[in-house]
């Protein structure tokens, strides 16, 4: 218009028709989502509220503390659903301000924690499951010595010697202690490092077949070799991938984070051969066998339904009767906060929005 019109404006001029203008009145969303996000990270944090149906951030409180929440909530009526995180602080700050309120937990951070308890009963049962994966063992002197200290500590613990004593006198860090003691049997510290996946994995049966039939073959020959079939890596990664032995062991180390893994992966998105070994390890250990079903009947639970109220008193009552206590002690949690998670198992909302509000706002501040 003002182009039209050939007229000037100054920018004071602009900021006081701007200015004049009433700022619209915020209408309080039925449905919001609540969560803490870091402004200075492990000293000072503060709390987004979005509305969890348009996923629009409404307001940003100084503090995640439960009076501002509850101030918050009691300063803006109308407030019928609030999903948020296992925070027992924001549990309690929305009880005291909306008694009358649906909170709903996040079906997120209720995966992963099952995903925690998974881990640990995979870990607690390791003596059982290992021996089926007949995983290679260290040869020489360090076995040698690996073996002459397990008992040397396993001697002391039987005379009831405490474990800071028992590495005064071997002279051995108290952690190396600890892990010894851990271990009900030698061969327990004999395994093989747990190697992560490496880029050379994909030729192993190429460098076993050619060192099978020339156990002198150079390692540049090696490298020349299996370049053209797709290898990336350098020289030196080669060299050191067949120094450690890892291009004639039978199958790479499987730790308990890589069978915890399989175990909460869906079946279908296993391979062949992931499948074959799953099925051999849980047939090895009855607790294994449990835990697989259960967790494959708790993410069954993670599709919205009514009907899972009822499919989560089962499935806690099938956890209950199985020999799985961290799983035991996952359900006592889910327990303490149940109705927010027959919420999260029933209703269509859940606190991902607001976790990518969260995401959005902690990429501007590092900008």
């Amino acid at each position: 218009m003002l182009v039209i019109l050939a007229a000037g404006l100054s920018r004071h001029t602009a900021l006081r028709a701007l200015l004049r203008i009433s700022l619209p009145t915020g209408r309080t969303p039925r449905v919001i989502g609540v969560d803490d996000f870091a402004v200075r990270r492990r000293h000072r944090y503060a709390t987004v509220v979005i509305d969890a149906e348009t996923h629009e951030r409404i307001d940003v409180l100084p503090d995640r503390t439960a009076d501002t929440l509850e101030a918050w909530l009691r300063e803006h009526p109308g407030v019928e659903v609030v999903c948020r995180d296992g925070s027992a602080t924001y549990a309690e700050a929305i009880r005291r301000a909306l008694p009358d309120a649906v909170q709903v937990a996040d079906r997120w951070h209720l995966w992963h924690n099952l995903c925690e308890a998974a881990l640990s009963e995979v870990k607690a049962h390791s003596t059982c499951w290992a021996a089926v994966l007949d995983a290679p063992l260290y040869e020489g002197l360090r076995a040698q010595t690996t073996l002459e200290r397990w008992h040397q500590v396993h001697v002391l613990l039987e005379k009831g010697v405490g474990l800071l004593e028992c590495a005064r006198r071997l002279q051995l860090a108290l952690n190396t202690v600890k892990r010894y003691a851990r271990a009900d049997r030698p061969e327990r510290m004999l395994r093989v490092p747990k190697y992560r996946a490496s880029l050379v994995d994909p030729y192993r049966e190429h460098l076993r077949k050619r060192r099978t039939e020339d156990p002198a073959v150079p390692v540049s020959h090696l490298f020349e070799e299996i370049k053209p079939l797709g290898f990336t890596g350098c020289l030196n990664l080669l060299h050191k991938y067949i120094n450690q032995g890892r291009a004639d062991a039978e199958r790479s180390h499987i730790s308990p984070r890589r069978l915890a893994r399989m175990i909460l992966t869906r079946p279908d998105n296993l391979k062949a051969e992931q499948r074959d070994l799953l099925a051999r390890i849980t047939a090895a250990c009855p607790e294994m066998t449990q835990l697989a079903a259960v967790v494959h009947g708790f993410a069954e639970l993670l599709t919205p339904c009514a009907e899972n109220a009822d499919g989560l008193s089962r499935w806690i009552v099938q956890v209950r009767a199985a020999d799985l206590p961290h799983l035991r002690a996952f359900t006592r949690g889910l327990e303490r906060d149940r109705d927010a998670v027959v919420a999260a198992l029933t209703l269509p909302y859940g606190n991902g929005p607001t976790e990518g509000v969260n995401t959005k706002t902690e990429r501007i501040a590092r900008m």
